[in-house]
């Protein structure tokens, strides 16, 4: 069975009250709840976590990467400054597609820089909570290639 571990970094256990003109109202539990859904349509496996700590991502990306699983990662800040993220993704192996909730590139321009993109298959970025709907079909995507299995069952 395929398995997607969807990661979000610093401060995304505040969305629905942090800045909603910028990140939405939705929640992380209401962004979680449609993951689950769309996950079980699917047959995939779904793990879901957040974490304020880097160290604590750095873990759950290797431990994905190693076991084989895709990733959906919002490392929020840690985007733009965590080498120790871009290494684990890089050692691990692991199949990262990137998700923002906000145009990162039409905000503030320290945000214009991922430390982690090169290292993805891929980055997703303003659609709000779409974003991470967008970035699990991506990587269920990319899991099936890697299976051998039809891109759309």
């Amino acid at each position: 069975m395929i398995a997607i571990h969807v990661l979000n970094g610093p401060n995304l256990n505040l969305l629905g009250r942090r800045e909603p003109d910028v990140y939405g109202r939705a929640t992380l539990a209401d962004i979680e709840a449609d993951l689950r859904a769309r996950a079980e349509a699917e047959g995939v496996a779904l793990v879901f976590l957040q974490s304020n700590e880097e160290g604590a991502l750095v873990t759950a990306v290797q431990e994905a990467g190693l076991a084989g699983a895709g990733v959906v990662l919002n490392a929020g800040a840690y985007t733009h400054t965590s080498i120790a993220l871009r290494d684990a993704i890089a050692g691990s192996g692991a199949r990262v597609v990137e998700v923002h909730l906000s145009n990162v590139h039409a905000r503030e321009s320290f945000r214009h820089r991922s430390l982690i993109a090169p290292v993805c298959l891929g980055v997703i970025a303003g659609f709000g909570a779409e974003s991470y709907l967008l970035g699990f079909d991506a990587c269920l995507s990319a899991m099936r290639r890697v299976a051998g299995a039809p891109a759309r069952q």
